[in-house]
């Protein structure tokens, strides 16, 4: 969608791309790795896309939602259920992180406000749960960063 509108957006030097992500494009829970791989590279042609096109006037946003009552399950293909994986299923749909999903009405609204700032942001996260969980991800994702910060720098310069 964002290929073909391209042509129209670089020739009046303005717009906007929204990409509907999920909050499952920057983490990854088990039994999910298709879906996940998805978003993953949604995030990252996006963010590219991003860079490229901003000197159009172009933006482009990254929405990632959290949990939301929609039917997005209900069309979905499932590949079998091999039994080894079941105690993973059962914890990720025990884990509470769809417990209180989000209106779809509200995240339309907070969309249509996306639209209308003058500077959107590149990301931005919908829900409150979604918000404190992107939190603790990347803060977790530093912590482990910063341990091995050293080893990361040796593998840079033999002479480290």
């Amino acid at each position: 969608m964002a290929r073909a509108a391209l042509p129209y957006l670089r020739g009046q030097n303005s717009g906007h791309i929204i990409q509907i992500s999920s909050l499952a494009g920057i983490n990854a829970h088990p039994t999910l790795g298709a879906y996940h791989a998805s978003k993953w590279a949604l995030e990252g042609i996006s963010e590219a896309l991003a860079g490229e096109v901003a000197q159009f006037g172009i933006d482009v946003t990254l929405v990632e939602p959290g949990a939301y009552r929609t039917s997005l399950g209900s069309g979905a293909v499932w590949s079998p259920q091999l039994q080894e994986y079941d105690h993973l299923r059962e914890a990720l749909m025990s884990s509470g992180s769809a417990r209180e999903p989000g209106d779809p009405v509200a995240a339309a609204q907070a969309l249509l406000h996306i639209v209308d700032a003058e500077k959107p942001p590149l990301r931005v996260v919908f829900g409150s749960q979604a918000y404190q969980a992107a939190r603790r991800l990347y803060a977790d994702r530093l912590d482990t960063w910063a341990a091995w910060a050293d080893l990361s720098a040796r593998a840079q310069n033999v002479n480290t």
